[in-house]
C-alpha cells in the first residue's frame, strides 16, 4: 500500500490516494504518535523516547501504558494492525510500506537547493500541536529552511510575503527598480522596510539600502524629495550612526529630521526622531534630563505635536516607571508638565500629565486617584485625537479593573482598545500591552490558550517592541503553566527572563520570580513555588508595588502586611 502523510499546514494521512477521515483520529495521542514517528529517522524510535516526548510529566510505567493505548488507536485509525509495529525496544510506522512524508521530502529537496521544495510548504509544521515541545524545534528549522531556499533562489517577492522585514529582499527589489528608473517603487519599498524595522524601537535599514533610497530621490531633479522623504532618510541615517556608536552624529541627524518634521507638521516623524534622540540619550545616561526638556519644549513651542514627542519616549518612560526609583522620576516630570501645560493652555500636555500621574497612582495602589486621572487622560487624549495616549489610558484602566477583581470589565476594555491600537502608529508597542491584559483577565485555561493563539497570530505578523512585550511574556508563562502546558511554559520563561533582564531591579524582575513560582507549582513542587512567590512579593515591595506584593503573598498563602 502507498501512504502519504501531510504535516505541513496540518495533519493528514492518505492511503492509496484516499484520505483517512478526520473522525478516525478521535484520540489525539494516536495522531501525535503517527506524526512523531513520521518525522523520526527511518520512521522508528525507541519506546522510552516516544513515551518521554508524548508524556514528559508522567512516571515511566504510566507513560508506557499510554503508549500502548496510542498504538492501538493509531492502528484502528489507519485500518491495519501492521501500520504501527510495536516491539520491546522500538516503535515503527509503516515498516513494510511505501511512505511519503511532506515535511521530510521538503527537507530533502531544500537541502539540495531545489526550488520544487517550496511547493510542498503549505504551512507551518503541525499547527494543531502548537505547544508540543517535540514539534517546536523542527518547526523552526523548517521555517528557516524555507527562508534560506527563497533567498538562494532569488525569489524576493515570495520572501517578503514570508519575512516582511527581510532587508536583503527589499534591497534587491529596490536595486531592480532603480535600474529601471522607477523612483516610486524604490521609495515605496524603502518605506515598507522602515515600517517593518521601526525607528521607534531603534531598528532601521543599513547603509547600502539607504544609499539606494538616496539615489532614487535624486533621479528626478525637477521633482525634489518631500520634507517627509528627507526626514525619513535622515532618520535611517541616524540609526546607522546609533548602531555604530557615533552618538554625536546620531543626535545631529535625528534632530535635523525632527526640525524638518516639526516645520512640516509630520507627527509620526517627530515621534521617530524623539525615539532616536531618547535611545542615544539613555545610552549616555542622560535620558531623564532629555525627556524633561523634549516634552516641556514641545508643550511650549509646538503643543499640537506633544503626544508624538511622548510617544517617541514611551518605552524609556515605561522603563523608568518600572525601575526601582521610577515613580518619582515620572511624578516629577508630570508635575512640571502640568504646570506648563495649564499655563499655556495645552490640552495635550494636560492629558499627558493625567496619564503619567495616573500610572504612578496605580503603581502605588492609590486606586481612586488612579481611576480619576486615567479616565481623564483617556477622555482628553480621545478629544485631541491622540490615539496612542488614548490606548495607554485604556490599558491602564483595564489593569485597574483587574486589581479590583473585575476580569470581565478588564477584558472588555482591552478588546475595545485593540481596534484603536491597530490604527495607531505605535501599534508594535500597544497591541502587545493589551494582549497582556487579556491574558491576565482570562477566567479559564482554555480561554487563556485561545487568547495566546490569537495574540501569536496577530503579533507574529508584524513588529513587536521587546521592552513593551515583557508583561505579555510573563502573563503567557503563567497562563501556559496554569493550563498544564508546562514544557511550553518553561521554554517561554526564558524569553521573559531575557526581557526582564533589561531592568536592573524593579517590577519586571519581581514578575519573573512570580512566573517561576507559578511554573513550579504547576510541576507539583509546592514548597519551591511558595518560596519563589514570597521572593517575588519582597521584590515587588522594594519596587513600590504594594498591590502586586499582596497578590504574590496571597498566592503563597502568606498574610498580606
Amino acid at each position: 500500500m502507498a501512504y502519504e502523510i501531510t504535516l505541513l499546514g496540518g495533519f493528514g494521512v492518505r492511503v492509496d490516494g484516499v484520505d483517512v477521515p478526520p473522525s478516525a483520529w478521535r484520540h489525539q495521542r494516536a495522531r501525535e504518535l503517527v506524526a512523531l514517528l513520521a518525522l523520526a529517522e527511518g520512521r522508528r524510535a525507541h519506546r522510552e523516547e516516544v513515551a518521554d516526548l508524548l508524556w514528559p510529566t508522567l512516571p515511566a510505567a504510566a507513560a508506557a501504558a499510554n503508549l500502548r493505548k496510542a498504538v492501538h488507536y493509531a492502528r484502528t485509525a489507519l485500518g491495519s494492525a501492521a501500520s504501527v509495529a510495536s516491539g520491546p525496544a522500538m516503535v515503527e510506522l509503516f515498516p513494510a510500506d511505501d511512505v511519503v512524508v511532506d515535511a521530510v521530502r521538503f527537507e530533502q529537496l531544500a537541502a539540495k537547493g531545489d526550488a520544487a521544495a517550496l511547493d510542498l510548504y503549505r504551512g507551518d509544521l503541525l499547527p494543531e500541536d502548537r505547544y508540543a515541545p517535540w514539534v517546536e524545534d523542527r518547526r523552526d528549522r523548517l521555517r528557516l529552511l524555507r527562508v534560506e531556499l527563497l533567498r538562494a533562489c532569488g525569489q524576493w517577492e515570495r520572501l517578503l510575503a514570508v519575512e516582511p522585514a527581510d532587508e536583503e529582499a527589499h534591497r534587491q527589489l529596490m536595486a531592480r527598480a532603480l535600474d529601471a528608473g522607477d523612483r516610486a517603487t524604490v521609495v515605496r519599498l524603502f518605506e515598507h522596510l522602515r515600517e517593518r524595522m521601526r525607528a521607534d524601537i531603534g531598528v532601521g535599514p543599513g547603509q547600502p539600502t539607504i544609499d539606494l533610497y538616496q539615489q532614487a530621490l535624486e533621479l528626478q531633479p525637477r521633482l525634489p524629495p518631500t520634507p517627509a522623504q528627507r526626514a525619513r532618510g535622515l532618520l535611517a541615517q541616524a540609526l546607522v550612526h546609533l548602531h555604530a556608536g557615533e552618538w554625536v552624529e546620531a543626535d545631529r541627524a535625528a534632530r535635523a529630521a525632527k526640525t524638518l518634521a516639526v516645520d512640516s507638521g509630520l507627527g509620526r516623524e517627530v515621534g521617530e526622531a524623539c525615539a532616536v534622540i531618547g535611545i542615544q540619550a539613555n545610552i549616555r545616561g542622560v535620558w531623564k534630563e532629555t525627556f524633561r526638556v523634549e516634552v516641556l519644549d514641545s508643550v511650549q513651542r509646538y503643543p499640537a505635536l506633544t503626544s508624538y514627542v511622548y510617544d517617541g519616549h514611551l518605552c524609556l518612560a515605561e522603563y523608568s516607571l518600572a525601575g526601582p526609583s521610577g515613580h518619582e522620576v515620572i511624578r516629577e516630570s508630570a508635575v512640571e508638565l502640568r504646570r506648563i501645560a495649564t499655563s499655556g493652555g495645552s490640552a495635550q500636555g494636560e492629558a499627558l500629565a493625567d496619564l503619567l500621574e495616573g500610572e504612578v497612582a496605580l503603581a502605588n495602589g492609590s486606586l481612586v486617584e488612579a481611576d480619576e486621572l486615567l479616565t481623564s487622560a483617556t477622555e482628553r487624549h480621545a478629544a485631541t485625537g491622540a490615539l496612542s495616549g488614548q490606548v495607554l489610558g485604556i490599558q491602564r484602566l483595564a489593569e485597574l479593573a483587574l486589581v479590583r477583581g473585575d476580569r470581565s470589565g478588564a477584558a472588555a476594555l482591552a478588546r475595545g482598545g485593540l481596534p484603536l491600537a491597530r490604527n495607531a502608529w505605535l501599534q508594535p508597542h500597544l497591541l502587545v500591552r493589551l494582549y497582556a491584559v487579556l491574558l491576565e483577565s482570562s477566567n479559564a485555561p482554555r480561554t487563556a490558550l485561545a487568547r495566546i493563539e490569537a495574540a501569536d497570530r496577530e503579533l507574529g505578523a508584524g513588529s513587536v517592541c521587546p521592552p513593551c512585550s515583557v508583561a505579555y511574556r510573563v502573563a503567557e508563562v503563567k497562563a501556559l503553566a496554569r493550563a498544564g502546558e508546562l514544557e511550553a511554559a518553561r521554554r517561554r520563561l526564558g524569553a521573559a527572563e531575557r526581557l526582564a533582564g533589561m531592568w536592573p531591579g524593579g517590577e519586571w524582575q519581581a514578575a519573573v520570580w512570580e512566573a517561576r513560582g507559578v511554573v513550579r507549582r504547576g510541576e507539583g513542587h509546592e514548597q519551591q513555588a511558595v518560596a519563589l512567590l514570597v521572593e517575588a512579593a519582597d521584590l515587588f515591595d522594594e519596587a513600590g508595588r504594594p498591590i502586586d506584593r499582596d497578590r504574590c503573598r496571597q498566592e503563597a498563602g502568606v498574610a498580606p502586611t
